[in-house]
């Protein structure tokens, strides 16, 4: 997530739940989203382990006003079970996000390349599964926790699952791509797919490029959006569209080699 997109969950989950587990699954989330992103699939299957713990202290608070205290070990299983019995909560609380958890701590729990003969590493396949299953439950936790405008609500989720590329780190807000001999299409390109569909600015834009791409830039960017149909412009922001996101995917411009 983009520090915007950070600032924008964290303030709506802490209007109304304990902000030390709300860091909690923060931290955790981006750790497991990150580790996923370069590769470190086990990583990631063990940290959503403790995304998991802390999703389930955020639910006991929302549907009982307590929860198991961080510094206290949590049975994930028992406390699941004791939350599909609390009737006044609804049923994204008792049941689905609940399930969903199921899916992620089994996988976390109950698989390793060590218990299978058939020569298939499952992690891949596992964290592709854990990381998106994460996805969910925290645009789940934005639909019922933030107090904005559905345009808003909807632009927040967008960010959360939007694919990151590992080939554009964030340095507090200022995006650097790690490939510098990518031309200056696919440069913006990657920059636009970091910043999913909160958009950036020309000069945001012309601040992440790289020197000898700046004098060019207008041009750059009126060919990514009306020759190419990558990129969308609307009150001097540019978006990423559909079709720019699969040119990404395709030729796996996010790469990081």
């Amino acid at each position: 997530m983009r520090r915007s997109t950070v600032d924008a969950v964290r303030s709506g989950l802490t209007a109304s739940l304990d902000p030390a587990v709300v860091e909690r699954l923060l931290g955790t989330y981006g750790e497991l989203k990150g580790n996923y992103y370069l590769g470190g699939h086990r990583l990631s299957a063990v940290e959503a382990g403790r995304f998991c713990e802390a999703v389930v202290r955020l639910l006991q608070q929302r549907a009982t006003g307590v929860f198991i205290p961080l510094a206290q070990n949590i049975d994930v299983d028992r406390e699941l079970r004791r939350l599909e019995n609390v009737t006044t909560a609804s049923e994204s609380i008792r049941l689905h996000i609940p399930r969903a958890i199921r899916v992620i701590y089994g996988i976390r729990n109950k698989r390793d390349t060590a218990h299978l003969n058939d020569g298939i590493d499952p992690n891949m396949q596992d964290s592709t599964l854990v990381a998106g299953t994460a996805d969910w439950i925290m645009a789940e936790l934005v639909r019922l926790h933030h107090n904005v405008s559905p345009a808003e609500a909807t632009t927040i989720v967008q960010d959360l699952v939007q694919i990151k590329a590992p080939l554009v780190q964030d340095f507090d807000g200022y995006l650097k791509v790690l490939n510098p001999n990518l031309p200056a299409g696919d440069h913006i390109l990657l920059l636009l797919h970091q910043c999913g569909a909160s958009g950036a600015s020309a000069l945001q834009l012309n601040e992440w490029s790289q020197p000898n791409m700046r004098s060019n830039l207008k041009r750059t960017l009126d060919r990514l959006v009306h020759q190419k149909a990558w990129v969308h412009e609307k009150d001097e922001m540019y978006v990423i569209t559909k079709a720019g996101i699969i040119e990404v995917s395709n030729r796996m411009l996010m790469q990081l080699q």
